[in-house]
């Protein structure tokens, strides 16, 4: 498939609306019977993906585990092989996937970025259900393309952001929507991302790769440079080869609960308000503010959303959503929806705990009637295999259908910040109106035998 088709096929799934609570947005899928465990490949074994995979465990069968790490790999496979004995291992995903083949029901994704697409696409093709760690996908391009081929396959799918499933984060989306701010024209939200160096020229010298080290399968569908530690194990979240920067590790969770609410997709402009700059076209920077502006939505008003990054090292006059608190405790990480009525404030990533400001104006409001369903548990993956099980997609809360197009609103600021622009967004061509150059931030130059198309 050329550009120019895939661009026709995702436009539509640029544009649609998500609402929670309404039809299904694919249809039913095929599922393992009553009596079948749902057979799991986990590709990435350690940091997150060791709880992903452990929790694969738990709720099926493991019959493959892939990493680039050959001793995260083979602790993995010890620990496991006590109940999953059958498990194989390997360092390359597209060797797993094609190797066991009609032996796998559903595939975890918890790699660096830069190959979450890859991988989840070669799974999607091949009909595999796809539980992706977040940001979905490194590039807008990938986004559209999961999105799509989820819906086209009819599987079950979730993004990694757990607190989706938590209550305190449905019950806030039910608040938020009860209309109880009045409307509600902004949203501020902060983190103490990155905790990784960013900001940074390329390293020199070129170190031998460790033996445990599988470094073209770390590279997959970037391009080829000399293994460094300064890219892995850790910190990769902070080369454009690889990550996303500060913005796309957390955006994803900390701006979820506003996103689902007041469905934020897309935004007509997104502007580097002010950044320290990315260094080299290589390295995110050490601190950012980026602003999106929104249309009217569905009946909701205009809106703009402004995201700071950078923890201490944003400059204290940059942070201007601590003197909007009403005197609360400033979290590490946050968010404020402001209504004409008053303000929604959420401390910490998830959205599992919030309140109404200014308080003494709030104090009698009362929890709206439920609208939303409850996940089993508050457990995000257990609710995807749940979903895997009754055939239902829409049953997984953060699949691709809404996830995509949360990450899509997330990795556009990514785009302003390598364009060093403000972006005017066409989300039907899928394209810039006033910038082609940040038209190539859209996708990637796939290396060759990593490629989405």
């Amino acid at each position: 498939m050329d550009r120019r088709d895939f661009l026709k096929q995702t436009a539509a799934a640029g544009t649609g609306s998500f609402l929670l609570g309404g039809a299904p947005a694919f249809a039913r899928s095929l599922r393992p019977s009553p009596n079948e465990r749902i057979r799991f490949a986990c590709i990435g074994v350690g940091g997150k993906g060791e709880s992903d995979t452990l929790d694969a465990g738990k709720h099926g069968e493991i019959v493959g585990l892939c990493d680039i790490n050959a001793t995260r790999l083979d602790k993995m496979a010890g620990r496991l092989k006590p109940k999953h004995p059958q498990a194989k291992t390997y360092y390359d995903y597209r060797k797993m996937l094609e190797d066991l083949g009609e032996k796998i029901d559903a595939v975890t994704v918890s790699t660096p970025d830069h190959t979450h697409a890859p991988a989840s696409v070669m799974a999607l093709r091949l009909g595999k259900h796809c539980f992706c760690q977040k940001p979905l996908t490194w590039s807008v391009e990938e986004a559209r393309l999961m999105r799509s081929l989820a819906a086209e396959k009819k599987l079950c799918t979730q993004m990694g952001n757990q607190g989706t499933a938590s209550n305190g984060l449905r019950s806030g989306v039910e608040l938020i929507r009860s209309g109880v701010l009045g409307p509600i024209k902004e949203l501020l939200v902060w983190t103490d991302r990155p905790i990784w160096d960013q900001g940074m020229h390329r390293p020199k010298g070129t170190p031998g790769i460790p033996n445990h080290i599988h470094w073209y399968e770390f590279l997959g569908p970037a391009h080829d440079r000399p293994y460094h530690p300064s890219y892995q194990p850790f910190g990769w979240r902070g080369w454009l080869d690889f990550g996303t920067g500060a913005l796309g590790d957390m955006a994803c969770h900390t701006m979820n609960v506003a996103v689902l609410a007041l469905e934020l997709f897309d935004p007509e402009a997104i502007e580097v308000v002010d950044t320290s700059g990315i260094v080299d076209h290589a390295s995110y920077p050490v601190w950012s503010v980026i602003r999106w502006k929104f249309g009217p939505r569905n009946g909701r008003g205009p809106m703009t959303v402004t995201w700071y990054d950078g923890g201490e090292k944003l400059p204290e006059d940059k942070r201007s959503y601590k003197d909007r608190l009403y005197g609360e405790k400033v979290p590490k990480g946050g968010l404020l929806l402001v209504g004409e009525k008053g303000s929604f404030f959420s401390r910490g990533d998830s959205a599992d705990r919030s309140v109404l400001l200014p308080k003494e104006q709030f104090h009698e409001v009362k929890q709206p009637e439920r609208t939303l369903p409850r996940a089993p548990g508050e457990d995000h993956f257990r609710e995807w295999v749940d979903a895997i099980k009754a055939g239902e997609p829409a049953k997984a809360m953060s699949n691709f259908d809404y996830a995509a197009r949360l990450t899509e609103t997330v990795l556009l600021g990514v785009v302003a910040l390598k364009a060093g622009k403000t972006i005017e967004w066409d989300p039907v061509a899928m394209k810039a109106r006033n910038c082609p150059d940040a038209d190539q931030y859209l996708r990637r130059d796939y290396r060759k035998g990593f490629s989405i198309h």
